[in-house]
């Protein structure tokens, strides 16, 4: 993967959305929880929707981003 070391992991990503009330979040909301910029929190997610792990759907300009059954599984796995 080309560019900056990744100092955030996928789980940490992942647990942003099983953490959260709402059913879905924003680019905007990940950037500003994760301290990236829209660009680079933009490209996180669609790796991880690539992944199966999150899915999206767009609303007006803008990706709403949920999380899947399968990054569930993902991210019980990972804190086990």
């Amino acid at each position: 993967m080309a560019g900056r070391k990744e100092t955030v992991s996928d789980a940490e990503i992942l647990a942003l959305f099983s953490e959260s009330s709402d059913p879905f979040l924003s680019t905007s909301e990940i950037a500003n929880d994760l301290d990236f910029s829209n660009e680079g929190a933009r490209k996180r997610l669609y790796n991880l929707s690539e992944d199966g792990l999150l899915d999206f759907k767009r609303v007006g300009r803008s990706p709403a981003w949920w999380l899947t059954s399968e990054g569930r599984a993902k991210l019980k796995e990972t804190n086990s």
